[in-house]
């Protein structure tokens, strides 16, 4: 079993454009602690009073498999462990495990703390020793441990031995700066347990994008705790990805870290930090993202509708993720056959499908995020289908008018049952004046278009150099009963653009959605 030490409360909320709430640190805590993580760090209590507030807060709370665990550093030099404002503030969050951190390199010692390698010993011994006379568990990080042991081997071993004598229960060999490669935090921490007798994990940053490797590097070579964060946030280029580590610990090393049947729920985990984060989800992250087993190239969803194993490493299902056809230019026949059989629809005139959508591509169209333009281009193919409107024509003004400025009117003409609806409405701008003009048109026949909801419209110039004369590529969100789904349209007009994938939405809606 090994113990995952989640540091995403502190470590991660340090990566640029992350501001939790005490609020937002507790619900990632309790979601962490149903993943069966060991430890959450919670924060640095004597640094700012919003961690203050989330250790008094989670001390009433009922953990069921996570120790909460409170981080700081060891005592000022010069001064006595039980004089140190810093370990008072770790004493008073009142958890049962506390984390310090500490120098492991001359450089640090000699150039950033300005002190002896000895007083530096005195240090790392008396602040554990302190903590664990007051009945608290000790993790020990050793802060720049890779760097420090290149440098001067024999000083880096001193100083994991000086936090044992205090009585760490776990030392914690970090690449702090992120430079070390696998090879390296293989070779050293091998030394390491060949030295020291003594429970050790590792905690690695990810400046050479070697987080991931490093860590199970490290795990290889006996360490037996793992810290990271969820998504690897972190500063600079980020921390470990405990998401990616998780994923592979259990499904590549055969490796245990979280709890009963939680591994399915990672991709929930991991979209449900970044919603608390205010960021976006990463689409492509291993494992969990969103495109992590989708599948564009003709000849590997060929494969992959003979086999699954062709082209995925693992069924996504084991952490609750799912497989994904993404149609384009690139595609083959097999694509659309399976998007086919996504959609419930017929597949006799793939080939043709597959012609438009490489000729619209060229024109500046993208299917890839806009599978509801696929399915509704499908559905157009089948025998015997009627499409719930069409269009005659529309029209729309764009004023300035004194006194009420700029001023937005359409005008709509759409065949619905044989009979031609004209309607009229004013909007915000040209789209939404044209939107609001064919719903009130289609409304009286099709009263599930109110529940249509345009959630996202986007746009994108493509062949800047061309100037107001570019193609403009227009993709629309529509969102019912919390499903979305994306449309898209290009031309050199932008309205043309914006009807195109309007229009798709709205069809899209009245014929396939109540099907999904």
């Amino acid at each position: 079993m090994i113990q995952l030490y989640d540091t995403t409360l502190r470590d991660g909320a340090q990566r640029e454009g992350i501001s939790l709430s005490c609020a937002d640190k507790l619900r990632i805590a309790r979601r962490l602690d149903q993943l069966g993580v060991a430890f959450i760090e919670g924060g640095w209590p004597g640094s700012n009073p919003k961690d203050a507030e989330f250790f008094e807060r989670a001390r009433d709370l009922p953990w069921q498999r996570a120790v909460v665990t409170a981080f700081g550093a060891t005592c000022r030099v010069g001064t006595a462990p039980e004089s140190d404002a810093n370990l008072a503030a770790l004493l008073d969050a009142r958890t049962a495990v506390c984390t310090v951190v500490g120098k492991t390199s001359r450089l640090h010692v000699e150039e950033v703390l300005r002190t002896s390698p000895e007083e530096n010993l005195r240090v790392i011994t008396g602040s554990v020793g302190y903590l664990r006379e007051n009945g608290r568990r000790v993790i020990y990080d050793a802060e720049h441990f890779f760097d420090g042991y290149r440098l001067d081997p024999s000083y880096a071993m001193v100083t994991l031995r000086a936090d044992i004598r205090g009585g760490a229960e776990t030392v914690v060999l970090c690449d702090t700066n992120g430079g070390s490669l696998p090879w390296q935090i293989a070779e050293t921490v091998r030394a390491v347990r060949a030295a020291i007798d003594h429970p050790l994990g590792v905690h690695a940053h990810n400046d050479t994008e070697c987080a991931v490797a490093n860590t199970l590097a490290a795990v290889r070579e006996g360490a037996t705790q793992v810290q990271g964060t969820i998504n690897g946030y972190g500063e600079r280029c980020g921390n470990a990805n405990l998401v990616s580590i998780i994923g592979d610990l259990e499904l590549k090393l055969d490796l245990r870290c979280v709890a009963e049947g939680e591994l399915r729920k990672l991709s929930e985990v991991s979209r449900l930090v970044a919603e608390v984060a205010n960021l976006a989800p990463d689409d492509h992250l291993a494992y969990v993202g969103r495109s992590a087993f989708a599948h564009k190239g003709g000849i590997h969803v060929s494969a992959m509708r003979r086999t699954s194993k062709s082209y995925q490493h693992v069924d996504p299902d084991l952490v609750g993720n799912e497989m994904r056809v993404v149609v384009s230019e690139l595609s083959g026949r097999g694509n659309l056959l399976a998007k086919a059989e996504e959609y419930g629809l017929e597949s006799t005139a793939t080939n043709d499908i597959l012609d438009q959508i490489k000729s619209l591509e060229a024109k500046g169209f993208s299917f890839e995020a806009a599978e509801a333009s696929v399915a509704i281009m499908m559905k157009r193919k089948e025998a015997g289908y009627r499409p719930p409107f069409e269009l005659v024509d529309f029209l729309v003004n764009v004023e300035h008018r004194a006194g009420r400025g700029i001023f937005a009117e359409a005008m709509v003409k759409v065949r619905v049952d044989g009979e031609v609806q004209h309607t009229a409405a004013e909007g915000d701008g040209p789209v939404n004046a044209l939107d609001t003009a064919l719903r009130k048109a289609l409304v009286p026949r099709y009263p599930r278009v109110a529940d249509l909801r345009l959630t996202d419209y986007k746009v994108r110039i493509l062949e800047g150099l061309a100037g107001t004369a570019a193609v403009t590529r227009v993709l629309i969100e529509t969102q019912s009963d919390g499903v979305r789904f994306r449309t898209v349209g290009a031309s050199t007009n932008i309205i043309e653009a914006s009807w195109r994938a309007l229009a798709d939405s709205i069809e899209y809606g009245l014929t396939l959605f109540p099907d999904r």
